[in-house]
């Protein structure tokens, strides 16, 4: 089986081969880049990247902007690293399309364990499926959304969210349980990250956005038809 490609991008060489040899360790192809422009150039060389680790604070280009420029073009997974624990730069990380938000210092074993996950999820979301409700369709194989036949533009994480919202419609889904299924890991932070998500998908999702029904106390329901 082909080894899945990782870009790490971060101007601190230490930081990328620390990265670099848990990913390998893991069983990863991994490619590095020094800056932002650099990253941006490697992306677009390069058609086989499955996931981008990219750091913040760079020179040349920063990580908010590579993330713009390749959204432009691509829904490929991306995690995020920061320095910082702001909740603005969190909330910027997932107005731009970050998948996942890690703030240094952190645990080379969890992040790979979080790039696994979203691999896995990756594999899985091509297991050639539609899913259809309150005139949403969901086609897993192409990883496509649309509301009453018009398209509609969603990060990763976004898309895994309404899937697993739709698949369980009419359930209700605690923000735990929404975490543990749709993150795939024992997570630390706390509801803002599910918050966020949701209040992007609502509005991305016009007026289908209302059948995702808020559970005071709980968590979230999607109830179809409404």
């Amino acid at each position: 089986m082909e080894k899945r490609k990782i870009m790490v991008v971060d101007d601190e060489s230490r930081m990328r081969k620390l990265v670099k040899d848990f990913l390998t360790k893991s069983g990863y192809d991994v490619v590095e880049a020094a800056d932002g422009a650099e990253a941006v150039d490697l992306f677009f060389a390069q058609n086989d990247i499955a996931l981008i680790i990219l750091d913040v604070m760079m020179p040349r280009m920063d990580g908010w902007q590579v993330c713009r420029e390749i959204r432009e073009y691509s829904k490929v997974p991306i995690i995020m690293l920061t320095a910082k624990s702001d909740e603005r730069d969190e909330l910027q990380g997932f107005e731009l399309g970050v998948d996942e938000y890690i703030s240094k210092p952190f645990s080379p074993k969890i992040l790979v364990a979080r790039v696994e996950a979203i691999l896995r999820r990756t594999s899985q979301s091509s297991a050639g499926e539609v899913i259809r409700a309150g005139g949403i369709t969901i086609d897993k194989t192409a990883h496509s959304v649309s509301v009453d036949e018009e398209p509609v533009e969603l990060s990763y994480k976004e898309f895994e969210l309404l899937t697993y919202f739709v698949e369980n419609k009419g359930i209700a889904l605690s923000r735990e349980k929404i975490l543990n299924s749709v993150w795939n890991y024992d997570y630390f932070g706390d509801a803002r990250t599910i918050d966020t998500h949701v209040k992007k998908l609502r509005s991305k999702l016009g007026r289908a956005g209302d059948m995702i029904k808020t559970i005071w106390g709980l968590g979230y329901k999607f109830e179809e038809g409404t």
